[in-house]
């Protein structure tokens, strides 16, 4: 079965709107795992306009599932911030300063010896590690080559390409993730996946470790309520 982390970076922007602690992100976390969640996200920027920095290190202490810090690895707080708590993954992610939210995956081929490099830092450390990338075969082949654990396909385009076709709007992700499979990969997904696509995206990726769902979910759930919504969401991944 294919895990569920939860990205609750949205929860920390509501939070942050009106200052104090409401809602309160580590009871949240903690009701997530509760409710079924096999991961929690977070995903740091500089600004901390949702996820402060002093977040993480409160979340260390009570994720009890696999805790997920995404980022950008250009970024030297952000590296401090990953090795100060060491968790279960790191996904690394070519984010700029004031990226509203990723858009694009890593250049491999132009970035493989820095990817190479801060790839080794992270592992030396006990760090499973993940990259952002398109589904582009040659962005995946040269992904293999930078001593990475998994890739993240990053799903926007399946998302949006969905509704006009989802055998078309899969395909270059079925094929990436078979050669993925063929370099020895693990296969995380993420960005705009919903409880209209999510479905037929687990049931044709190969090899699908994990999706990572944040804005989606947590949309949802001021409809159908937080606990009812994540179950709602497993039951796509079974």
């Amino acid at each position: 079965m294919t895990r569920l982390s939860i990205n609750i970076n949205k929860i920390a922007t509501l939070r942050n709107s009106r200052g104090g602690n409401n809602p309160d992100l580590i009871q949240v976390a903690k009701d997530c795992e509760r409710f079924g969640a096999q991961g929690i996200t977070v995903h740091p920027r500089p600004d901390e306009r949702h996820i402060r920095y002093n977040d993480v290190f409160e979340l260390k202490k009570i994720v009890t599932t696999e805790f997920n810090i995404e980022g950008n690895c250009q970024e030297q707080k952000f590296i401090d911030l990953v090795l100060a708590n060491k968790p279960e993954q790191v996904t690394l992610v070519p984010d700029v300063l004031g990226q509203l939210t990723s858009n694009h995956g890593w250049d491999t081929i132009a970035n493989q010896q820095y990817l190479k490099d801060m790839i080794a830092v992270f592992k030396q450390a006990g760090i499973r590690v993940s990259i952002f990338v398109d589904p582009d075969p040659k962005m995946v082949e040269a992904a293999a080559t930078t001593g990475t654990d998994r890739i993240e396909l990053y799903t926007e385009a399946y998302a949006y390409h969905y509704q006009q076709g989802r055998e078309i709007a899969i395909a270059p992700y079925v094929q990436a993730a078979e050669i993925a499979q063929k370099k020895g990969l693990g296969i995380n997904a993420g960005h705009d996946l919903d409880l209209h696509n999510l479905k037929y995206f687990a049931e044709n990726i190969p090899g699908l470790d994990e999706v990572s769902i944040g804005h989606a979910l947590i949309c949802d759930a001021l409809y159908y309520g937080l606990e009812n919504t994540i179950q709602m969401y497993l039951r796509q991944l079974v």
